[in-house]
């Protein structure tokens, strides 16, 4: 059975819904105007208050509150069914590791054999009992599975999400695919033989064309009719909270083959499941898991999904229509943020952006153009070197593609748009270079600041009061920012005038000094709460809401509405 194409969709779709992130205990409900927005709440996190966005509330983990019965319950787990599921677990994987021990000695290099030998079955269907006895021991008692899993000739790739925690493992040994995982994992004891036997792609971070070799590698295997063991692939690329699915990776839509969409849920009353890159860490998750009576799992195969023509020469459209098939099953929405939007939103540092912030949007262009903030970083001395020549002149669209070496788009012209305010079709390349730095190393304030000092200030290095306003309203990605008090406060002198090391030796002395000069407004003198600001209509950019995004474009004019 197979799902027809679906027509291109709207890249942003917009529509009216609610976000829930709950617990037995306590539910947060924030109500969402488009899936675009990001409306701001404050929320109380071990005894702090903060502004946070939705993108954090969306992504982020929720926090598990235990009320006095169900410590109590915990305290009793812990002392007594813990241990022995622990011990259990551990012992059902030793009671594997001989069978993919002996398996391996007769696996050879190259393409699996067709059809599959009687001991590789036998094999398969010994360690599933295991791997299912493991996950018993662990509390799952119910494992539900829905649909038919299609055949690797049928779909040699099966699409998980959404991906919340490394307890979706359970679908990769209930059904023995292939996975996608670090070279180093096959020299770890016992876990490294277990992963070969379902011969995994291994990716190597020291091998700088270890991206390129896996996605050839995923595609040598899907287009062997069949010849491999099926592929598993979380296109998400992070854990998040399944409250939404956040935009998929185009890696295992690059071959063009059809997939089987695969969701996981966790219908259980307290989620103790759910680990990402903010709230418990992985034992705590393991241990409050393992303390549970019981723990539900389901398991969905949709419909396989066929690429059009157009998709097939279009991973990211192909990628993004899959994505909304696997969201309509999950009954939740879709968010065009990635796992990178959030380490920029929520990074540490001296300069921390505020919610009504356009580098977000900024980063995305970024991707869009095909340029890697992670690689470009090593760009940055070259690319400032290049603006200060230019001494505050400003360029047009045809420089700013030559500058970047790019060709001119309609990326490029949004991105352009950013930095034009005023309309004109001129632009300064040393804002580029500011708002670049931020994206590529975001908790690192003072090394952009320093940049840009090099870039405004003049053969002393200093700078006055307009370049410090032009610096910090592009390092914060906002249109309108007093600056005034900031740099009278460094400034004692009274010179008009300021260096690098005077802004350092002040941000050593405040070094909240953000939250005190840049938007006081924000924030109580008790520290308590923080007043967020009105929201935009998507709360980052007013010309970038959903229904402005892609199809019916208009030119971006400001960074900020």
């Amino acid at each position: 059975m197979s799902v027809e194409p679906l027509p291109a969709p709207t890249r942003r779709p917009s529509h009216s819904s609610s976000l829930e992130v709950c617990d037995s205990q306590t539910t947060l409900r924030v109500q969402l105007p488009s899936w675009g927005a990001c409306l701001q709440r404050v929320v109380a996190c071990d005894g702090r208050s903060r502004v946070l966005s939705l993108l954090a509330v969306k992504l982020g983990n929720p926090t598990v509150l235990l009320g006095a019965r169900k410590s109590r319950h915990v305290v009793l787990m812990s002392l007594t069914l813990f241990p022995l599921r622990l011990l259990l677990v551990v012992a059902t994987m030793l009671l594997a590791w001989p069978f993919t021990f002996l398996a391996s000695l007769r696996c050879v290099d190259g393409d699996p054999e067709q059809p599959p030998a009687a001991w590789r079955k036998v094999m398969d269907f010994l360690l599933k009992a295991i791997m299912r006895t493991m996950w018993f021991s662990g509390g799952f008692h119910w494992v539900v599975m829905k649909g038919q899993q299609a055949s690797p000739s049928e779909a040699a790739i099966l699409t998980l999400a959404p991906h919340s925690s490394y307890f979706d493992a359970i679908a990769v040994t209930l059904t023995m695919s292939s996975i996608v995982m670090k070279a180093e994992s096959r020299d770890i004891p016992i876990w490294g033989t277990l992963i070969k036997y379902i011969r995994p792609v291994f990716v190597s971070r020291s091998d700088q064309d270890s991206r390129r070799k896996t996605v050839e590698e995923i595609r040598r295997r899907a287009q062997s009719n069949g010849k491999w063991p099926q592929i598993m692939i979380f296109p998400e690329g992070t854990c998040t909270n399944r409250t939404c699915l956040i935009t998929f990776k185009p890696g295992a839509f690059i071959p063009g083959v059809p997939v089987q969409p695969v969701v996981l849920r966790y219908p259980n009353e307290l989620d103790t499941i759910t680990w990402t890159w903010q709230g418990p860490g992985a034992l705590e998750t393991l241990w409050l898991t393992l303390c549970q009576f019981h723990n539900r799992v389901e398991i969905e195969f949709l419909p396989v999904y066929s690429p059009s023509e157009e998709e097939k020469k279009d991973p990211a459209l192909y990628a993004s229509n899959v994505r909304r098939v696997m969201a309509e099953a999950l009954g939740i929405s879709v968010t065009d943020y990635t796992f990178e939007d959030c380490q920029l939103a929520l990074a540490e540092g001296q300069l921390r952006l505020p919610a009504d912030t356009c580098l977000l949007e900024f980063a995305r262009l970024v991707r869009r153009l095909g340029l890697k903030p992670e690689a470009l970083e090593k760009d940055l001395a070259r690319y400032s070197e290049s603006a200060r020549t230019h001494r505050g002149g400003r360029m047009g669209l045809p420089e700013f593609a030559e500058y970047l070496g790019v060709p001119v788009s309609d990326t490029l012209e949004d991105m352009f748009s950013l930095f034009d305010e005023s309309g004109e079709g001129r632009m300064d390349p040393r804002e580029y270079v500011v708002a670049l730095s931020v994206v590529c190393r975001p908790a690192r304030t003072l090394d952009t600041i320093q940049l840009a000092f090099k870039m405004y200030g003049s053969r002393d290095g200093h700078i006055d009061e307009a370049a410090l306003s032009s610096i910090l309203k592009t390092a914060l990605g906002v249109a309108e920012l007093s600056v005034t008090n900031l740099f009278q406060a460094i400034d004692q002198e009274g010179t008009g005038q300021i260096t690098f090391a005077d802004f350092c030796s002040f941000a050593e002395m405040f070094p909240n000094f953000a939250e005190e000069y840049l938007y006081p407004k924000q924030t109580h003198s008790d520290g308590s709460a923080q007043t967020p600001l009105a929201p935009t209509p998507n709360g980052f950019c007013a010309d970038f809401s959903p229904e402005n995004s892609d199809f019916g474009r208009k030119p971006f004019r400001e960074k900020l509405d």
